[in-house]
């Protein structure tokens, strides 16, 4: 079990919940917090279902397909609590891909490098816009520190990159 576990037991805590929904909810209002693909999602639910942590029943409605309806059991509710005290209390290590580029930066000349970087920047910049748009939750503290750190980290990434640029301009003119 993983965060990915986590993400999907927590959801099925506020309400039952079919797989479509979740996948719509995690695309649209977690894209920046989780890379899940819905077929990671469907196998997930899969796995706890058979693990006997969800209920699966089927709904029918109209003319539709049958859809599974996922909701969480006991079992599902105390692996939830273990695996939330899990994640909070341990450390993760942060492997940023973009490191790989810098450390053969020197490769390029200085103005690729620094045109380079100013499109990550501009990235950046609309992703830290996403996160200052984003409303606050009245229910759920915890959606709001995470969003939080989300900000935090990606104004460290910015500082950063607009530290290195400003450096690299300078090495330019010298």
């Amino acid at each position: 079990m993983d965060h990915r576990s986590l993400l999907l037991l927590g959801l099925l805590m506020t309400q039952s919940q079919h797989g479509y929904q979740i996948h719509d909810f995690v695309e649209k209002n977690l894209k920046f917090i989780t890379n899940m693909k819905k077929a990671t999602a469907y196998a997930l639910l899969d796995k706890l279902s058979k693990e006997k942590f969800i209920d699966v029943s089927v709904e029918y409605d109209g003319n539709r397909p049958p859809r599974k309806v996922y909701t969480i059991n006991d079992q599902g509710i105390q692996l939830f609590n273990k695996l939330l005290l899990q994640n909070l209390s341990t450390s993760e290590t942060v492997f940023y891909e973009g490191d790989i580029g810098l450390m053969f930066l020197d490769h390029l000349s200085t103005e690729k490098a620094i045109e380079s970087l100013r499109k990550r920047l501009q990235e950046l910049q609309e992703k830290y816009s996403y996160f200052q748009q984003a409303p606050i939750h009245n229910k759920n503290s915890g959606v709001n520190i995470a969003f939080k750190h989300k900000k935090k980290m990606l104004e460290a990434e910015i500082n950063f990159l607009l530290e290195t640029i400003q450096l690299l301009e300078e090495k330019k003119t010298s």
